[in-house]
């Protein structure tokens, strides 16, 4: 990520973010890339924040209609002006994912839950501090349509919690693994189908730190494709 005058950018300038309370890690641009080759038009970005994920899926597919829900007015508040700086246009929702009643679903929902302690994504006025993943899981999926996909990016302690929470609604769950410095997991990327039955596929995994990623801009599929595992 580079900074440069109170911004600074995501996949390698493309993106460009105002420095705010919270600024996005390379989880949103992992996650982003992930759900780039998703079939659908439609975007839902539960816990939108500062708009990290949204706005580089709007860079993969400037086509998305995207909208973003938060609990935190200030987070929108910085979403706004993020979204204004790469000319984007994004619905944003000031609402609970956990007590918001609607009947809207999408093609695509993307989330990465709060789910440590003691972040600075906790901290702040309104937010949600260490979600209870199962419930932010079965409420995430149940905004999305049939035969629509989940995306998530979650730390490794809690991947039992959540593929469990998604094999009640969805099949052809799919597991990426990102490997940090030490050769461990410390993400872990995930993707299920809502109302279908297919297996589940374990990739390889990838580097945290992959430039094709960071950088340059490539999607996950892309990345796959070049490696021979898709």
């Amino acid at each position: 990520m580079a900074k440069k005058q109170g911004n600074f950018t995501l996949l390698g300038g493309l993106v460009n973010m105002r420095h705010g309370f919270y600024n996005p890690t390379s989880d949103a641009v992992w996650l982003a890339a992930f759900a780039a080759g998703a079939t659908g038009s439609t975007v839902l970005d539960v816990g939108i924040g500062t708009g990290g994920i949204a706005l580089c899926m709007l860079q993969h597919n400037p086509k998305l209609s995207v909208t973003g829900i938060d609990i935190s007015d200030q987070m929108l508040k910085e979403c706004t002006v993020n979204a204004e700086l790469n000319s984007r246009e994004i619905e944003l929702i000031n609402a609970d994912i956990m007590t918001w009643r609607t009947s809207r679903t999408f093609d695509i929902v993307v989330s990465n839950p709060p789910y440590f302690r003691g972040t600075p994504s906790a901290r702040h006025s309104g937010a949600h501090h260490n979600a209870d993943i199962v419930t932010w899981v079965h409420r995430c999926v149940a905004r999305v349509r049939p035969r629509g996909t989940f995306f998530t990016i979650v730390d490794s302690a809690v991947l039992s919690d959540v593929i469990s929470a998604m094999q009640k609604s969805c099949g052809d769950i799919t597991i990426l693994p990102l490997f940090g410095a030490r050769n461990v997991a410390e993400r872990v990327l995930l993707s299920g189908r809502v109302g279908t039955r297919g297996g589940t596929i374990l990739h390889n995994g990838l580097q945290m730190n992959n430039e094709m990623v960071l950088r340059d801009g490539l999607t996950i599929n892309q990345i796959l494709a070049r490696l021979g595992q898709i």
